[in-house]
């Protein structure tokens, strides 16, 4: 974690403080190297990237990319290369933590998402915008040298993805355009998908961690998912505001407020007393469908409206894939992908910011901006209240690689939720 310019390595499971390092500057990004060895600091206003060792604390490295600037900074997947990005996207820097080497990779693209790494760590993909053009450089990344070299058959590339398998790269059109490539690792056109041709197009992708399906989510409210085979459509997921279907079982989150015995009443109430009347328990009830699900219609004159299916993720085993569609800002649609069918939805009080599938079972964790974290697995759903002083807001969560634990962010502080794993 960081505060300002300091940086604090913490123990995960005991939450005990390791080291403490200083930056020039603010932190403004910090990234782990695959190893768990080094720990990247990203100065942007600088310019500067520091980077920091476990093992020998007093050993530091500095990178400084001076007048061109610096606009993002990643780490290679071997843990001992950093890619920096200048300013205005001019080129990506590559540098060497071990023969301080440094290799350059002109006219990256600024887009969603334009350096994507294979799951193996041996390919990356640079998205490129050259004489006008869209065009895909794949580079090795053990000697940093260009294998393949194509240009794209789309208007203005929003964002590339690896198949989990290294052997397909999904590329895809900006919004106004619905375009979604499908290329081999030599830079072959394997298919390509149009849905539709006038409306607004592709929001976000997802693969699937076996790499036999494409999630595509779209602008219309729908996804569509694609498979490894003949890369056609398999199916579509409409998200409608009203769930008809008996066979999905809705969970609404219902707010009540505790009942507390009169007969405890003091003046001045203790502070455990006068914590419990002024807050407020939340739990899941099961609704009857049909269920009427809160819908906000987009605002048509302003710049990226609220609208279409924004975030997907897959579940570890490709049993289930999770959906939120923004006009329905309140609800995550769980779908069983072995049935192609709705399986649960969940109805939340706050709009949902953020959800995570945990790594090595079918277990969901949403946040919703409040002091509860919620949990839903194929057994049923939970909420727990996170114990805290004052307020905790939690915007984002991360699972940890386990999936014994998750960490809570909020805007300032942050907490570890530690889970029991059940006996088997």
């Amino acid at each position: 974690s960081c505060v300002q310019h300091h940086l604090m390595v913490w123990d995960a499971s005991s939450l005990q403080r390791l080291q403490d390092y200083t930056c020039l500057d603010q932190i403004q990004y910090i990234e782990w190297s695959s190893d768990s060895l080094f720990i990247l600091c990203a100065l942007y206003k600088r310019g500067i990237v520091q980077v920091w060792s476990l093992e020998q604390p007093a050993w530091h490295c500095r990178i400084d990319e001076g007048s061109a600037g610096l606009v993002a900074s990643c780490w290679s997947p071997d843990g001992r290369h950093i890619l920096n990005t200048t300013e205005f996207h001019l080129r990506i820097t590559v540098w060497s933590l071990c023969t301080k080497s440094v290799s350059y990779i002109k006219y990256p693209k600024a887009c969603q998402q334009g350096v994507v790494f294979t799951k193996d760590g041996r390919y990356m993909a640079v998205a490129e915008r050259r004489d006008c053009k869209d065009f895909i450089s794949i580079f090795v990344c053990s000697n940093w040298q260009l294998l393949r070299h194509f240009d794209t058959e789309t208007q203005d590339l929003s964002g590339i993805e690896w198949a989990p398998n290294g052997c397909v790269l999904a590329a895809w059109d900006t919004c106004l355009e619905y375009k979604v490539l499908l290329y081999s690792l030599d830079g072959r056109l394997l298919s390509s998908f149009r849905a539709y041709e006038w409306p607004l197009g592709v929001k976000s992708i997802a693969w699937s961690p076996s790499s036999q399906f494409l999630a595509i989510g779209s602008f219309d409210e729908k996804v569509r998912i694609l498979n490894h085979v003949t890369w056609k459509k398999i199916t579509e997921l409409d998200h409608p505001a009203t769930v008809s279907s008996k066979k999905t079982i809705v969970y609404k989150e219902v707010e009540k407020s505790p009942t507390v015995d009169t007969e405890r009443l003091s003046f001045p109430p203790t502070r455990e007393l006068a914590r419990s009347l002024f807050s407020t328990q939340s739990n899941y009830d099961i609704s009857e469908v049909p269920v009427s699900l809160q819908y906000v219609k987009p605002v048509a004159d302003r710049a990226n409206p609220k609208v279409g299916v924004g975030m997907l993720a897959f579940s570890a085993d490709n049993c289930f894939l999770a959906t939120k569609n923004d006009n329905i800002p309140n609800a995550v649609w769980i779908w069983d992908i072995r049935k192609l069918k709705l399986s649960v939805v969940l109805e939340q009080l706050c709009t949902i910011q953020c959800f995570q599938w945990d790594p090595c079972q079918p277990r969901l964790a949403v946040c919703t901006g409040t002091s509860r974290v919620y949990l839903w697995s194929p057994t049923g759903c939970v909420i727990v209240q996170v114990p805290r002083e004052g307020d905790f807001q939690i915007v984002s969560l991360s699972w940890h690689c386990s999936g014994d634990s998750l960490v809570l962010l909020s805007k300032d502080n942050f907490c570890v939720c530690y889970l029991e794993r059940e006996e088997v």
